[in-house]
């Protein structure tokens, strides 16, 4: 029995949907649509004072596509969101979609470009392999929203390229970052504070939601083996003896050690259980729900903080970033609840009240809607970092709020 302080899963599904159509979906339908310019906004700063002439990053544009077309499929499916609301979801998924492919996707080499100015011109061409996977990643969502088979056709052709240009045939995995004609890049950063390395565990993991999603739509053997793949590195290369992932690699595999994601070990432990699931081959499903479970528990053991709240990063000594952020809180919403469904132990759904209850006490801005960037370990709201930008999307809380609805708004829990 679910403690006596807890909500049930229906009414947490309630809340997820009510949070999810009148604060964070209408965010970006308001004031994030750029009627001059096409597309959409590059930024908003962390007072949520608009800036008309930021850059267009493809992650931002491909989550908002990701994220409008996943609210329009799970919310069709599950019934009682009046149609017009639905229309206008889609008319944003339609949109952003358009606005990808004519912008962002390289007619003449393939893949997605990394910025865009707000003129929507090409200013950063490289291919970074995790903006190829969120271009799959939400490509193949609006293809089951839109019925567009041209939406499938470009998933499938970054699949092609992903795998042409980044799949190391030699060590496994994927390299990291080319510039606009495919060439390694020297410096295959995804942003300022990571090791400059040829693999990671970040692009990796993506390109495995990319890819469990694509196979969801488009059953192909390649897809398949790749997905399949992919379950096997994080398993055998990635996680370490003590249920983290491990971030920064070589060529070939040798681990450069740096720090402790809590949110991203969280955010695997149930990615990792989707793509099992999705592959459909029972031995390996079962192993990999032990390992998410574990995972799980280091995460809660390590970086969850008393208030509910997940700090951001650590190390082996304990931890060294106490911050908040928005988006590994919405990841251990999940997690936690996934954890619950695998295992039927209560103290994993009594958890995911606690983190629901420390994002609506700290974490969402009633004032302006949305989510704020993170606040400190002292509960100050810190506004420096982006209210919406090239990293601040609707997709971590946006995903969250629908993984609820999908798994618990019939009622039904474990």
């Amino acid at each position: 029995m679910i403690g006596s302080d807890s909500i049930n899963p229906a009414e947490l599904a309630r809340q997820a949907e009510k949070e999810l159509i009148q604060n964070i979906l209408p965010y970006w339908m308001e004031k994030m649509v750029d009627h001059g310019n096409g597309g959409f906004y590059g930024r908003r700063d962390g007072h949520d004072v608009l800036h008309e002439q930021a850059d267009k990053g493809v992650i931002l544009n491909t989550r908002i596509l990701w994220t409008f077309s996943h609210a329009v499929n799970v919310l069709q499916k599950k019934g009682g969101v009046d149609s017009k609301s639905i229309q206008s979801y889609q008319a944003i998924a339609d949109r952003s979609y358009q606005y990808v492919v004519e912008k962002f996707i390289d007619k003449e080499k393939g893949g997605v470009f990394w910025m865009l100015d707000y003129l929507g011109k090409p200013v950063n061409t490289k291919k970074q392999i995790y903006a190829q996977a969120f271009a799959i990643y939400a490509l193949s969502e609006y293809f089951k929203s839109s019925e567009n088979q041209e939406a499938l056709v470009h998933a499938v052709d970054l699949f092609k390229s992903t795998e042409k240009f980044s799949f190391d045939k030699k060590n496994n995995g994927y390299f990291e970052a080319f510039d606009k004609d495919w060439v390694l890049l020297e410096d295959l950063r995804l942003s300022d504070k990571d090791v400059n390395e040829k693999k990671t565990m970040n692009t990796h993991l993506h390109i495995l939601e990319a890819y469990t999603n694509l196979y969801r739509f488009w059953k192909d053997d390649e897809l398949k083996k790749q997905l399949r793949n992919l379950v096997i590195i994080f398993r055998d290369k990635i996680l370490d003896n003590r249920n983290h992932f491990q971030l920064f690699f070589n060529e070939e595999w040798k681990v450069k050690p740096h720090y402790i994601s809590y949110g991203h070990d969280i955010e695997g432990s149930w990615l990792l259980v989707e793509a099992a699931e999705v592959l459909g081959e029972v031995s390996l499903t079962e192993e990999i729900k032990n390992i998410s479970v574990k995972m799980v528990d280091q995460t809660l053991a390590e970086g969850m903080d008393s208030d509910g709240g997940l700090m951001n990063e650590g190390n082996e000594s304990g931890v060294i970033d106490s911050d908040k952020h928005w988006w590994p809180q919405a990841e251990a919403l999940v997690g936690l609840l996934s954890a619950w469904q695998v295992t039927g132990e209560e103290r994993y759904f009594e958890g995911g009240n606690k983190v629901w209850s420390f994002i609506q006490t700290k974490l969402i801005d009633r004032e302006h809607k949305e989510w704020h960037w993170m606040v400190r370990r002292n509960g100050e709201i810190n506004y420096n970092e982006d209210k919406a930008g090239p990293w601040k999307c609707p997709y971590h809380n946006g995903r969250a709020m629908l993984e609820i609805i999908s798994r618990f708004s019939s009622g039904r829990g474990i």
